[in-house]
């Protein structure tokens, strides 16, 4: 995983973590990645010290628990995914077919969740249909 300082454009601070420095871009262009504070889509790397993994450090990641404010914030994240999976449908891969049958009104209007790919995400955001990725959660965390 790749740690990076992020900024918006409103200069909220904030962390990202990344499987890969294409994912980044990717989310970055697709509008994915946005500012948990103000929600702006205009995000971009900040200047951070280097992180030298060495054997020793190492160990102390291992050993070092995951401070108080970090823990409860995951544990607010956690409460939300989980609220917003119990008050949605669950539509599947059908979600790209779903969000515009509800944005078009062929559809009741209801919270859905489901699996679209970056490109279909993107078509939905050019057709001004409002969507949100949830992240996935590790089901235990030390």
């Amino acid at each position: 995983m790749i740690r990076y300082s992020l900024s918006c454009d409103n200069a909220h601070e904030f962390e990202g973590w990344f499987s890969e420095s294409a994912d980044f871009d990717r989310q970055v262009a697709s509008g994915f990645l946005t500012c948990p504070v103000c929600h702006s889509a205009s995000i971009s790397k900040t200047l951070m010290a280097p992180s030298v993994s060495t054997a020793r450090k190492k160990d102390e990641m291992k050993t070092v628990a995951m401070d108080a404010a970090r823990r409860d914030a995951f544990e607010k994240l956690k409460e939300a995914v989980a609220n917003i999976k119990a008050n949605s449908e669950d539509v599947g891969e059908k979600f790209p077919e779903e969000a515009r049958k509800i944005h078009y009104g062929e559809a009741d209007a209801r919270g859905i969740i489901g699996q679209a790919t970056i490109d279909e995400a993107q078509e939905l955001i050019d057709e001004g249909i409002e969507i949100a990725a949830l992240p996935v959660l590790p089901d235990n965390v030390n």
